[in-house]
């Protein structure tokens, strides 16, 4: 049977999985970490795709490979091919004064979301060029094309020159200069942000390849990490997936495209042909990391704590802005403890508290899906995050709905690997793997919780920070 090989290049680190094209069956994978920080030599991500390959026991006998990579990093190349400068990722904030005055110059968010489905934010593409422009005009001037993260790798396998660039509409439609309705780039809005029109990626399709590896395996078009999980865990119309990762993110499969002129919901086109509505929050995963530090204890225990604690935490609510946000766009703010009182000021009280408000973020998510009316039959919880039982049984109170949880597995990279095996096999869909089994489980609403987060976390909005 021909073997396939998936990438899931995340923010954190590369992970290669190698399924059989057929069944979907796992034979063997690998992976290896990326350095910390949120601007990054992309040379840093082919050292580790070539680790976690390597981990994996090659890809020398897979047939096809597609890779799926962490959306709007900036990866800006010279006429050799040559990276101009380190990639800034997704996660750095440094360009929301830059989002913020394209808005303004193309008149508001509206006349975004009509051109592309997008309202620029700190972390889209354009925005970062837009701060290129501003702060580094010499680089500028030397770039010769501008790409993804999925990009830059996949052109790497494919070890052709600048001609060989490709992307798919997924992840070209994160960017702010392409458009899910339409399919094409909007090259004038390329020119608003950067001052200049570099050569861009080939958009693929779904199934078309980007040409083959040396060793002679077909490539697939790759696409962004989101899009790729909701391959990976099969979703359809009607689904909608919270991921818990380095960032959270509730998205839905649809069948049309998306424009919400106040910028929660972004119009992202997914890996099928579809459409991909997505609410992106800076603070997910790490928010858990971080309070489980502050209480020094293991992931484990961390869980218990918050399982031990009452439902709304008598009241303590953290509002999770650790690094920032994106969704609401408050690329200054910090987090931020309400409620604290003798009687809560607990190290379970913290931990429920933590939970509860890293989930009320993306309760918020979902609701800005429903209110661009998003289909929620079916509410798929994924990412290393779901693996906490914490996150697991409190998440159906805060979303307020039941939660299917499928069986733990690289979601990104499983869903690059089931594309490539669809470049491999052609057709007009994706081939039918059995995806494993799923977890339900229900719980209560926890009352008055979800208006407490409120009131916290519109204080943020009526009176943002800012930041020197």
């Amino acid at each position: 049977m021909p073997l396939v090989a998936g990438v899931d290049s995340s923010t954190q680190s590369c992970k290669v999985v190698v399924r059989d094209a057929e069944s979907g069956a796992l034979v063997r994978s690998g992976s290896a970490p990326h350095p910390d920080g949120t601007e990054v030599d992309p040379a840093a991500w082919w050292t580790a795709l070539r680790s976690a390959i390597d981990q994996a026991g090659g890809i020398d006998d897979v047939a096809a490979v597609s890779v799926a990579g962490q959306q709007h990093g900036m990866v800006c190349l010279t006429e050799s091919g040559e990276v101009v400068r380190p990639a800034l990722l997704w996660n750095d904030t440094r360009s929301a004064k830059a989002a913020a005055d394209l808005v303004d110059e193309l008149g508001g968010g509206g006349a975004w979301a009509d051109a592309v489905g997008v309202v620029p934010v700190a972390s889209m593409t354009a925005s970062k060029l837009r701060w290129l422009r501003d702060h580094e005009p010499e680089s500028v001037a030397a770039t010769a094309a501008v790409c993804l993260p999925h990009d830059y790798l996949t052109w790497r396998l494919s070890g052709g020159g600048l001609d060989r660039l490709t992307t798919d509409r997924g992840d070209a439609s994160g960017t702010a200069y392409f458009s899910a309705a339409t399919g094409a780039y909007r090259t004038d809005l390329l020119e608003l942000a950067l001052g200049a029109t570099p050569a861009l990626p080939r958009v693929l399709g779904p199934s078309d390849d980007s040409g083959r590896t040396p060793a002679g395996a077909l490539l697939g078009a790759g696409t962004g990490d989101n899009m790729a999980a909701a391959l990976g865990v099969g979703a359809e119309p009607g689904d909608v997936v919270v991921s818990i990762g380095t960032s959270g993110t509730a998205f839905a499969v649809a069948d049309k495209p998306c424009a919400d002129a106040a910028g929660l919901v972004a119009g992202f086109a997914d890996a099928t042909g579809r459409f991909l509505p997505l609410v992106c929050t800076l603070n997910a995963a790490r928010v858990l990391d971080a309070v489980a530090r502050m209480l020094g204890v293991g992931h484990d225990r961390f869980a218990e704590l918050a399982l031990s604690a009452p439902p709304g935490a008598d009241g303590l609510t953290l509002v999770p802005y650790l690094e920032g946000e994106r969704t609401p766009n408050l690329p200054a703010a910090t987090g931020a403890l309400h409620g604290l009182r003798l009687a809560n000021a607990t190290p379970a009280h913290q931990a429920r508290a933590a939970v509860e408000g890293m989930l009320c973020g993306l309760a918020d998510a979902l609701d800005a899906l429903v209110a661009q009316g998003v289909r929620t039959e079916r509410v798929l919880l994924v990412g290393g995050g779901a693996r906490s039982a914490a996150v697991r049984g409190i998440a159906p109170t805060v979303l307020g709905r039941p939660v299917l949880v499928p069986e733990p597995g690289e979601y990104v990279a499983d869903g690059a690997a089931r594309q490539a095996a669809w470049t491999l096999a052609g057709g007009n869909a994706p081939p039918n793997w059995r995806l494993g089994a799923t977890q339900r489980v229900d719980g209560d609403p926890t009352p008055g919780l979800r208006e407490r987060y409120a009131e916290a976390r519109d204080k943020f909005v009526a009176s943002p920070p800012t930041r020197d």
